[in-house]
């Protein structure tokens, strides 16, 4: 284990012991406001290609949330993240999509993204100014390696905002893997974390996270179609906007 690596070359004891110190400086921020729904989902899903698809209020409280949830899970918990001993023995091969440039800001994106992130260029937006390019080929190879491996997140939107699009990069990555894709809707990280999901912004606030049971998707169908399910799957089809 001490010299072991895991696909992307990164050392698998050092992978470890940041989820624990992560997971145990973030414990508390969790342990007695989230309420988690649904975790039963998880119990019965394979090893390897599955496609976890949230909506998304943070740049990273949603994120290491959803890895205190499936840790905990894994470890046989279910919808609580009671006693913190499940940081002990972390599920190394869970990894998260994420935007390169927001990874690359700083020092703590720079250690969070060793905890597993497939950092991508966005092909719509670079800082501030929208853009237009072509998604790398690289992006595309690594998801596809992270879903052979294990367990992908991803947040479809690729913002915080609510009601943004969902981007159909997403359903490209489904129709290619064909993995099992897992809904997650979370609520309440806006309210209790500021913008970067680093600082508590509001004490005591409650947030939600609701893990709904695996999509049933026509690998076959369009692009479009996926996408729309994907949308609806994570309450942010802008269809569900006047229904709320």
């Amino acid at each position: 284990m001490i010299f072991k690596k895991n696909i992307f070359g990164q050392f698998l004891l050092i992978k470890k012991w940041l989820i624990r110190i992560i997971g145990f400086i973030s414990y508390n921020r969790f342990r007695k406001t989230l309420k988690i729904s649904g975790s039963e989902n998880i119990n019965k899903l394979p090893a390897k290609n599955v496609l976890f698809v949230s909506n998304h209020q943070t740049y990273f409280a949603d994120g290491i949330a959803i890895l205190h949830m499936l840790n905990a899970t894994v470890n046989g918990r279910t919808n609580t993240l009671k006693k913190s001993n499940y940081l002990f023995n972390p599920k190394l091969n869970i990894y998260f999509i994420a935007a390169k440039e927001t990874m690359n800001k700083g020092l703590i994106p720079k250690i969070l993204s060793y905890t597993g992130s497939i950092s991508i260029k966005r092909t719509w937006k670079e800082g501030k100014k929208n853009i237009n390019r072509k998604v790398s080929s690289i992006d595309i190879s690594n998801i596809n390696k992270a879903l052979k491996d294990g367990w992908v997140i991803t947040f479809p939107q690729g913002t915080t905002k609510a009601w943004a699009p969902i981007r159909k990069g997403t359903a490209h990555i489904i129709k290619e893997n064909r993995p099992i894709v897992v809904p997650i809707v979370i609520d309440g990280f806006r309210r209790s974390f500021d913008k970067k999901g680093l600082f508590i912004k509001k004490n005591g606030a409650k947030q939600s996270m609701q893990i709904r049971k695996p999509l049933k998707i026509n690998y076959d169908d369009s692009i479009e179609n996926i996408t729309k399910q994907i949308g609806l799957a994570i309450h942010q089809d802008i269809s569900q906007k006047v229904i709320r």
